[in-house]
């Protein structure tokens, strides 16, 4: 991945690897309740970059203003709503610039609405940052909104591409 060869790195560099190259946005958000969305955000930074304050609390502000939860910045999870939570979860995923993000179930805990914005939302982000979604998903609603699905059923795996950004169950 990257032009990289990852598969001989031990497991400091690996770890390096993912939190610099690979966002995740969890099913349940896994948001760090006794941290606000803005720290919940930056925690990637932190654990991964060597930026200053300055230059780490204008990326978390720039993402948090993409996925419009600028206004929510000083709150705690707890303080917020399940879509709100998803897309702190997205901007969190996607701090680091990473080229990958996986997202588990991402619509799965969302109304209808909340759940297309979700949708658009990461078509949004993937146009804007030039950032692979790979997902896992019962959610046709994704499913007609991926350019390639991959299925395993019964133990076999297969894939089909449609070109158009609409793929098929």
């Amino acid at each position: 991945m990257a032009g990289q060869e990852i598969t001989n790195l031990n497991r400091r560099e690996a770890a390096l690897f993912r939190g610099k190259n690979i966002g995740f946005v969890f099913q349940d958000f896994n948001l760090i309740p006794v941290l606000s969305v803005f720290e919940n955000v930056e925690y990637p930074l932190l654990m991964v970059q060597n930026w200053t304050k300055e230059k780490r609390k204008k990326r978390v502000l720039d993402l948090l203003d993409a996925v419009d939860m600028s206004d929510q910045a000083g709150k705690k999870p707890s303080q917020i709503s399940g879509g709100q939570k998803q897309r702190v979860a997205v901007a969190r995923a996607l701090v680091t610039n990473a080229k990958l993000v996986l997202a588990d179930e991402p619509t799965a805990n969302l109304d209808r609405v909340t759940a297309n914005r979700i949708i658009s939302l990461m078509q949004q982000m993937r146009d804007d940052f030039q950032t692979t979604f790979v997902f896992s998903t019962h959610d046709p609603r994704i499913v007609k909104n991926v350019e390639t699905t991959f299925t395993l059923e019964d133990g076999k795996f297969s894939s089909q591409s449609d070109g158009k950004g609409g793929g098929h169950a």
